[in-house]
């Protein structure tokens, strides 16, 4: 392939300084109906009320729209998950704190999506709640199909999901509010990036409690 990467590492420091916060990815996984989206827009919010720059990449959303070619099967939720994770890179590039909300239920997959984002801005938050409150949650529908095998591939009916052994953080969705579940997250932002510069001190400040 004759493709060439052109590097802009000034420019990215240049946005840093400009901007003054430094992006990372929040990467939300667990099942579907778990809680991902929901504490995305939350997280969303709180961020955006600190003054950050935010995007959210929702797994439904990005297969409405880039991924539409793409079905359930593990090789096209491995492209699923690259392409998320490059898009993510994008944004990171460009000074975004990037929300990824996505079942992404393979380990190898998560590994390639920090491998991309860069282990450093990689935040990997499992968001976990057992499959029976997952399915008593089942708004759309979804666990029911996939028990009557109306829905091939459905995570954690006909398709596997392999839990996090050491993610960043793990929420349990069933047992903590969304409001302290936000909060641990916000906690780990600054206790774990603002020494790395990731975020300024000023701009997470008092308005986290340790």
């Amino acid at each position: 392939m004759n493709v060439t990467k052109e590097l802009f590492n000034d420019n990215y420091s240049k946005r840093i300084v400009q901007k003054k916060e430094s992006p990372c990815t929040v990467w939300f996984t667990g099942l579907s109906g778990s809680g991902k989206s929901t504490l995305a827009k939350e997280l969303e919010k709180e961020l955006l009320n600190l003054g950050l720059r935010t995007y959210i990449l929702d797994g439904d959303n990005v297969r409405k729209g880039i991924n539409n070619d793409l079905s359930f099967t593990a090789r096209d939720r491995s492209e699923n998950i690259r392409r998320i994770a490059e898009i993510a890179a994008l944004f990171l590039d460009a000074g975004v704190v990037v929300i990824v909300a996505c079942i992404s239920p393979y380990k190898k997959d998560r590994d390639v999506a920090k491998s991309i984002i860069g282990e450093n801005n990689f935040i990997e938050v499992h968001v976990n709640a057992p499959l029976e409150v997952c399915e008593l949650r089942d708004v759309k529908g979804l666990y029911k199909k996939a028990r009557k095998g109306e829905i091939k591939n459905f995570t954690g009916i006909t398709a596997p999901y392999e839990i996090p052994t050491c993610p960043s953080i793990e929420i349990n969705t069933d047992s903590v509010s969304i409001h302290d579940s936000v909060h641990e997250v916000l906690k780990y932002l600054k206790k774990h990036l603002v020494d790395s510069s990731m975020f300024s001190i000023d701009t997470l400040g008092d308005n986290i409690e340790d």
